[in-house]
């Protein structure tokens, strides 16, 4: 699996969070989850020296390290860790290592004290079958780190699935990731899994302009097998690029059967389908004709039985 295809678990707009660092001299610690890639003035200078687009700790005269611990949006099994130490050249930490906070309140080891490269994404495969809520970041002995993407699936509290009723089976919070995509030209298609509504049309999925009779595809592994009653495709912000079309399938039992059909789409307006009939589903395919952008991709529904059973097994921790 390419983990850097996850949803990064951290980030600032899925409801992660820096919540503390012991040192935060030089740049701020809230720039390690910022979206994007991080920028660099070379003119910019402030009070304190030089302004970086990342968490940056005062050179240390004393034996020890720098820690920043950061809240996920949503708790997870972790796949992999990008430590990116962008346009820190010659102040960026030497060696770093990663832990994850467990459900039974202990820390568990996700990167182990490793190397580290300056002005690199520095990429690290985690192993470990236990979802976390935190991550630990601890950098030696000291320096910048640009940004830290968490790279993972979601594992929600089955209890809180089942309490909610009704829920979005494609939200990235419980679970739900893109799985394939034939275009993301201007928009990534995990955009249409994010928590609340678009805020701009750079929040969307949005394909380049088709010039063949062909037209684009996204395809939706669930958080867990589930009957789907309304679809949502949200096309807000999208006046004059919007598909002009769209159809979704879902995956029952390893084929894919009609959920809703060759339909026209409202540009800027929150489209939303009424499903009858339709089988439970454990993935879904969204397909827009010929292109355009799609701000997000709702899909209330209820679990399934086996559905809940899946979750309560992520939950665990056991492997899938």
């Amino acid at each position: 699996m390419d983990f850097e295809q996850l949803p990064d678990l951290a980030r600032r707009d899925l409801g992660g969070a820096v919540l503390t660092a012991n040192d935060e001299a030089f740049a701020a610690r809230h720039n390690l989850i910022t979206p994007g890639p991080a920028v660099f003035d070379p003119t910019a200078f402030g009070p304190d020296g030089k302004i970086y687009d990342g968490w940056e700790t005062r050179r240390r005269r004393e034996p020890g390290h720098d820690t920043a611990e950061i809240r996920l949006g949503t708790s997870g099994i972790v796949r992999g860790i990008v430590i990116d130490t962008a346009f820190f050249v010659g102040n960026y930490p030497p060696e770093a290592a990663v832990e994850g906070l467990a459900g039974d309140g202990t820390w568990v080891e996700l990167v182990p004290r490793s190397d580290i490269k300056g002005d690199t994404e520095n990429v690290f495969v985690v192993t470990c079958p236990q979802p976390v809520t935190r991550v630990r970041l601890r950098i030696f002995p000291d320096g910048g780190v640009a940004r830290l993407r968490v790279y993972g699936e979601a594992t929600p509290d089955p209890q809180l699935v089942d309490a909610l009723g009704t829920v979005d089976l494609a939200a990235i919070e419980l679970g739900g990731r893109v799985t394939a995509c034939s275009d993301g030209f201007f928009g990534s298609p995990n955009n249409l899994l994010l928590p609340g509504p678009a805020r701009s049309m750079g929040e969307g999925w949005e394909t380049a302009r088709r010039r063949d009779d062909g037209h684009e595809h996204v395809e939706i592994a669930l958080a867990c097998e589930g009957t789907i009653a309304v679809a949502e495709l949200d096309t807000s912000w999208y006046l004059h690029n919007a598909p002009g079309w769209a159809t979704l399938t879902g995956l029952v039992d390893g084929v894919w059967h009609e959920l809703l059909p060759h339909t026209a789409l409202e540009p800027d307006a929150r489209n939303r389908f009424v499903l009858t009939d339709v089988p439970p589903c454990t993935a879904v395919r969204l397909d827009i004709h010929p292109d355009g952008g799609v701000a997000r991709l709702r899909l209330h529904g209820t679990p399934t039985d086996r559905g809940r059973a899946a979750l309560a097994t992520r939950w665990s921790g056991d492997p899938r």
